[in-house]
This record gives C-alpha cells, sequence and structure tokens, in this order.
C-alpha cells in the first residue's frame, strides 16, 4: 500500500459497490457525506442493529491530491459546533441555549472547501457527552476525556465529489447481528461506566461552558 493510500471501511444494510455523491442523510455529524472508518472491527458493529444482519464495504481511498481537515488538531470546541449544525441536541436549560449561541458565533468552521473530514465520530452514548457538555453538567477536560472512551478512533468523512471519485471498491462481507450487535453494546456500555466516574470528579479548575461565555464578556 503505498504512502498516499488507506484501506477504509463502511458499514452498512447493503452492499455498497459505488457510493453515489450527494445521497444520505444530512443529519449525520459532519452533515451529508460518506462516512468509514479504518478498523474493520468498528466497521462490523457499525453494520448490525439488534435484530438485522450488516455488511461491511471494503474500499481502497487514493488521497494524495485531496483537502482533508483534520478535525482533531482544532479545540474540540469547534467538533461540537459542527455538531450543533448538523444535529439535533436537547436544550436542556437556559445556559445551553446561550451556549449554543456563543459556539456557533465564535467556534464556527466552514468544512464545505474541504474534500474529506477526519475527526471524532458522535456514537450513540458519545453524542450524550456533547450534550452534557452544552448543558454545562460536563466540563471541557472531562469531554475531552470522555470522547477516548470506548476506543472508536476517528471517522473518515467523505463530503466532495472528488473524495468520492478517490475510492475503488474491493468487496464486501456478511456481517452476524448475533454475534457484532452485543460487542457495540458492551463497548457503549464500558464507555458510560468509565463516563460515570467522570462526573464525579470535578476539580476547582475545571471549565464549563458557562466560564467560557463569561471570558467571552
Amino acid at each position: 500500500m503505498a504512502f498516499n493510500e488507506m484501506i477504509i471501511y463502511h458499514g452498512s444494510n447493503s452492499i455498497i459497490n459505488k457510493p453515489i455523491f450527494g445521497y444520505g442523510k444530512k443529519y449525520n455529524d459532519y452533515g451529508l457525506g460518506f462516512y468509514c472508518t479504518q478498523s474493520l472491527d468498528l466497521a462490523r458493529e457499525w453494520s448490525v442493529t439488534e435484530n438485522n444482519d450488516g455488511y461491511v464495504n471494503k474500499y481502497k481511498f487514493k488521497f494524495d491530491d485531496l483537502n482533508i481537515l483534520y478535525l482533531n488538531k482544532y479545540n474540540i470546541l469547534y467538533w461540537i459546533t459542527i455538531l450543533l449544525k448538523n444535529r439535533t441536541f436537547t436544550i436542556r436549560n437556559n445556559i445551553a441555549q446561550r451556549g449554543k449561541d456563543f459556539l456557533l458565533k465564535k467556534y464556527n468552521l466552514d468544512i464545505s472547501s474541504f474534500d474529506v473530514v477526519i475527526g471524532y465520530r458522535a456514537d450513540d452514548s458519545y453524542f450524550s457527552y456533547a450534550e452534557d457538555f452544552l448543558n454545562n453538567s460536563l466540563s471541557l477536560k472531562r469531554l475531552e476525556e470522555a470522547l477516548k472512551l470506548g476506543d472508536l478512533g476517528e471517522q473518515i468523512v467523505l463530503i466532495s465529489e472528488k473524495a468520492f471519485n478517490s475510492i475503488t471498491f474491493l468487496g464486501s462481507e456478511k456481517v452476524e447481528s448475533k454475534k457484532y450487535f452485543p460487542l457495540r453494546l458492551r463497548r457503549n456500555a464500558f464507555a458510560n461506566m468509565k463516563y460515570r466516574t467522570y462526573l464525579s470528579k470535578k476539580n476547582f479548575d475545571d471549565i464549563y461552558l458557562s466560564d467560557l461565555m463569561k471570558g467571552d464578556n
């Protein structure tokens, strides 16, 4: 494999030998795109539901001439703000509403000029951590730590037509729900267990969203 190539996987309920640019759900983490991972095991877990088997689709991805945004090199607040623009958060209090406006104003990052976005996946409980931060019940430091729980790694999202044309289908495999759905649940349960210990640890120097807004006044 050349240094400008990688193998990526996409978990789905079907075989996708040619992803279609502009097709899919608009309300995913980073908007409309084709969501992949370098982890075969994670793709297997994401491909199944409790009662339905899935497929892992395998691709060769050539990225030497693509404009790639490595989102995890930015302040985590940019990641939160991209989620705010694409997904629906539960607003539980006044701080959350003001915080949403604050983040969208100060940490807005336009990803439309990029071909690919690589960053955290807000899967299952991980999205709830982002909600807790927005609702001022989780500090910024604890959020950054929580996003490493469960070993989800990073997702690779193709967002431009050029990126879609840079992958080659290599095949697919059938994934059994009865084997991989329990693994997905176990990964999520482990992350939640560790997360509960974080909520009980509050340091005097922890910074919450309300503190960030005070500093902006």
